[in-house]
């Protein structure tokens, strides 16, 4: 199980109902997106991290190596902006306006990733699936994802075990030693996938599959107060924002 699974699992909100978290965490991306990079993504991202680390209960660490892979995508994305392709100083020179523009990206996807991770630290994926159904997602495709999202964990676990018996077997020591077991690595994993496939599908079969995963949903149902306190914290937000933008230079 990956580490931020494993965390919305035992998540504090964990018996929260789905809608509840996606209406606060999508609602604080889309501010986060709308909002004038200064001072509304700032005030964003200060007041997600404020709800994750308070009452959703993310460790700093965990929360951390999550973000710092989205982190990552942001600050690759803002770097071009620095740069301007033609023109007279040459065939690439600096862009005018290059560090204005980059931050404010920086800014807004950052802000943005932090209200996603808040939705994935505090859900997990087990408890959204199943309630598509009832959204209108056809049946079959939660079907198809369910039984991804299982095989995706089991071939994880398989290629963990097949990593560690290579490097116990000092498959791991040189650099050509290395390539060699990479391949062997992914030439495993992907007749193990058609393996554990066929057997899920047997392991189907013999449950008198007919077409619909039938799986157990806990009966929760939307507390007004969350919604709306998520909402009067979505509102100050905004209206913070545009105040603060008049008075700041």
């Amino acid at each position: 199980m990956l580490p931020i699974d494993a965390a919305a699992h035992s998540s504090r909100w964990r018996r929260r109902h789905p809608c509840e978290k996606a209406f606060l965490g999508f609602g604080l991306t889309l501010c986060a997106v709308c909002l004038p990079p200064w001072p509304g993504a700032v005030l964003v991202a200060a007041a997600t991290l404020a709800v994750l680390l308070g009452p959703a209960g993310v460790a700093p660490r965990q929360l951390w190596r999550a973000f710092r892979i989205p982190l990552g995508f942001c600050v690759t994305g803002a770097v071009p902006l620095l740069f301007q392709v033609g023109g007279a100083g040459g065939f690439v020179t600096p862009a005018p306006d290059g560090p204005l523009h980059a931050a404010q990206l920086l800014l807004r996807t950052s802000a943005a990733s932090l209200g996603v991770l808040l939705f994935a630290f505090t859900t997990p994926v087990s408890d959204v699936l199943p309630r598509l159904v009832r959204a209108g997602v056809p049946a079959p495709v939660v079907d198809v994802a369910l039984v991804m999202y299982r095989i995706s964990f089991l071939l994880l676990d398989t290629m963990a075990r097949i990593r560690q018996a290579q490097a116990a077997r000092l498959g791991l020591t040189t650099r050509a030693a290395t390539w060699r077991s990479l391949a062997g690595l992914g030439a495993t994993a992907f007749v193990r996938a058609f393996d554990r496939a066929t057997r899920l599908q047997s392991g189907l079969a013999g449950r008198g599959y007919d077409g619909t995963l039938r799986v157990l949903v806990p009966r929760t149902a939307p507390s007004r107060r969350f919604l709306g306190a998520a909402g009067a914290l979505l509102a100050g937000l905004v209206a913070l924002t545009l105040v603060l933008e008049r008075l700041l230079p």
